[in-house]
């Protein structure tokens, strides 16, 4: 067999044990090192706060006619089976969530820090009052120095945000907020739970907070788009029904007052076809009134309804960063790596000695 065939078969754990044994020191020397080193980035890296909201959906989101189709009934309507549904699968909700009109709706929300230092909007709270890690400064210190000498975008804060077109800066503000908020949905039991992180516990709390309502306001507003608009035009009718209507009493009352003397043919067919035409539009008034009913209870019917298992309470101990974590790594990595440079060196040494 070759040398270096049985070279290698002759390393073994007891003897890869003793050559680490003898540099004992050096690796204990180095795990200081990464004991120091991940100490100073543990405590570099600024603190997160989380917060969760957890929801539950209404308990029969299916039945969007059971008010309104026992109204209809009692008028003689039937509406089952001729509802649309227009639900949102809940699986769609994290898309929803991560949409640009859904995240950029957040850039006007104003949000305050726990010490009242920091009143502004989230959008400039992202973009201004974010704080990071000393070394992403000295990372981010090129641009900045060629930013100085560039004329481009130094009015971006102030312009309007264009929906179709986000500058460099509006992009950076929306990946960040985009990365702090989540949602989640069980699919089993429909359980929603919404988390916001940010660098301060009191705007984490009022963002989840928001996120809350603003969801549920965007679910409520296109559930309820097609029976709005019905309720509108319903409305559009009744106004006319109405004047038209009244309309055919004033003409009906105004005929009467102007012939009460009368007793020609002529003048009872005209009586005739006035109170005609008054009951017909009184039908068409009332019909119309019926629907317009109906139409708000349906509103109120459809509009899905969520109970707040567990509403957004400020946090006390922050979520990131996970400081004995971040150290035991450092120390592992650094034990790791002068293990291999002493196993390394000590093979490269023993090569160097058998040539």
């Amino acid at each position: 067999m070759e040398k270096g065939i049985s070279s290698e078969e002759e390393l073994d754990l007891i003897d890869l044990g003793k050559k680490l044994w003898l540099k004992r020191k050096f690796i204990l020397k180095v795990s200081l090192v990464g004991l120091v080193v991940g100490v100073v980035v543990a405590f570099s890296i600024p603190k997160e706060y989380t917060t969760t909201v957890i929801l539950a959906p209404e308990a029969n989101a299916g039945s969007t006619t059971g008010n309104a189709g026992a109204l209809a009934a009692m008028a003689g309507i039937n509406l089952s089976g001729n509802a649309p549904d227009g639900d949102i699968a809940p699986e769609l909700y994290p898309y929803i969530i991560e949409s640009t009109p859904f995240i950029m709706g957040l850039f006007n929300v104003r949000v305050q820090d726990l010490d009242n230092e920091v009143d502004t909007t989230l959008y400039f709270y992202i973009k201004d009052e974010q704080r990071s890690a000393w070394w992403s400064k000295i990372m981010k210190l090129p641009r900045g120095i060629i930013g100085l000498f560039s004329t481009e975008n130094k009015a971006v804060a102030s312009q309007s945000i264009n929906n179709f077109s986000l500058t460099k800066e509006q992009t950076d503000v929306f990946n960040n907020l985009k990365d702090r908020i989540t949602l989640t949905v069980d699919k089993k039991t429909g359980i929603i739970t919404l988390t916001s992180t940010m660098q301060d516990p009191n705007i984490s709390a009022g963002i989840a907070d928001t996120l809350t309502s603003y969801l549920q306001s965007y679910i409520i507003s296109y559930r309820t788009q097609k029976a709005r608009q019905d309720l509108a035009f319903t409305e559009t009718l009744y106004a006319e029904a109405k004047k038209d209507y009244s309309d055919a009493q004033q003409k009906y009352a105004r005929y009467l007052d102007e012939n009460q003397n009368v007793i020609l043919a002529s003048y009872r067919v005209n009586q005739e076809r006035l109170q005609n035409e008054m009951t017909l539009t009184y039908g068409v008034y009332n019909q119309v009134a019926q629907q317009l009913q109906l139409a708000k209870v349906k509103v109120q019917d459809i509009t899905p309804v969520y109970t707040t298992i567990q509403p957004a309470i400020m946090p006390l101990i922050p979520a990131k960063p996970n400081k004995k974590l971040i150290v035991i790594g450092f120390i592992f990595l650094t034990i790791i790596g002068a293990c291999g440079y002493v196993l390394i060196r000590n093979f490269l040494k023993t090569n160097t000695n058998t040539n």
